[in-house]
């Protein structure tokens, strides 16, 4: 049997529903630096570790590589333009947003349903992405927020019936 091809493979993916992350950091040079990302999960209790994964040719992969901190922020029901706009190349995507620094400077954006703010604490290159291993300093989270949900190459609001 021979493995399946890319398209297929995506495919098959696309059938698991997922939250919408946005992971923020901050370059060398003070920029911000963030990007949409659906590849994130729980690892550890105690201690506590979260996992998020980035293709090893994204332009921001020097950033989170090389940076001591990192945000994870779970996307709420009504912030799909924010995940969009994140989703997006070639622009600023923190033109005209408010945000304010966490650990390590990492910029945080408010109203997601939760953030994890995360040192930094491994990364395993598998196929072709990084797996990165954060160490959760300081989480929050808004009880009762509707997550933001992507399912089959689309976001939802709501989970499909």
């Amino acid at each position: 049997m021979s493995p399946p091809d890319a398209p297929s493979f995506r495919a098959a993916l696309g059938l698991f529903a997922t939250g919408v992350t946005i992971v923020t950091a901050r370059a060398a040079d003070g920029t911000p630096v963030g990007l949409t990302a659906n590849s994130f999960n729980s690892v550890s209790l105690g201690p506590p570790l979260v996992l998020w994964s980035l293709r090893t040719a994204a332009h921001t992969m020097p950033t989170f590589a090389r940076g001591s901190h990192y945000a994870i922020h779970i996307l709420a029901a009504e912030q799909i333009e924010l995940a969009k706009r994140f989703a997006t190349r070639d622009i600023d995507r923190f033109a005209g947003l408010v945000t304010e620094d966490g650990a390590g400077g990492v910029p945080l954006i408010p109203g997601c349903a939760a953030v994890f703010e995360c040192a930094n604490r491994s990364q395993y290159e598998e196929g072709d992405h990084v797996i990165f291993v954060g160490e959760v300093e300081r989480c929050v989270h808004r009880a009762g927020a509707q997550p933001l949900i992507f399912h089959g190459g689309r976001y939802f609001t709501e989970l499909p019936l």
